[in-house]
């Protein structure tokens, strides 16, 4: 490839989706051509574009308490310890079940609440 072409495709590569779409559009105005989305795509070098869309892995978590259980009490301190809830707050959230105990919590914290939750005989759910 040459040292012209390897500079164009720099250059293009680092264009923001706006500038890039105003290069599409400047170029089918100037040499008359109409450029269909992914063969532009692919033009650009942005070849992990045109590849088919990986789904994200998900960071933030929702740890939510479904069930009880048959140790009410020693799942309310657990919510307490968790939440930084008083007693009847936690009460009333364990009560309430299903009910989010924590949100936006990442995976390794959101399963290490699960299992805490679980122990003690609720079940809970991870979303």
């Amino acid at each position: 490839m040459s040292a012209i072409v390897e500079e164009l495709l720099e250059k293009i590569s680092n264009l923001t989706l706006l500038e890039a779409a105003e290069l599409k559009k400047s170029m089918e105005d100037k040499f008359g051509v109409s450029a269909a989305a992914p063969m532009m795509i692919a033009g650009l070098g942005a070849g992990a574009a045109a590849e088919a869309p990986k789904e994200e892995e998900q960071t933030e978590f929702t740890v939510e308490l479904t069930e009880v259980g048959d140790k009410k009490l020693n799942v309310i301190k657990v919510v307490r310890e968790i939440t930084g809830m008083g007693l009847k707050e936690a009460k009333e959230m364990v009560e309430g079940a299903p009910s989010v105990v924590k949100e936006g919590c990442s995976k390794d914290e959101s399963n290490d609440l699960k299992k805490k939750l679980e122990e003690q005989g609720a079940k809970v759910t991870l979303k």
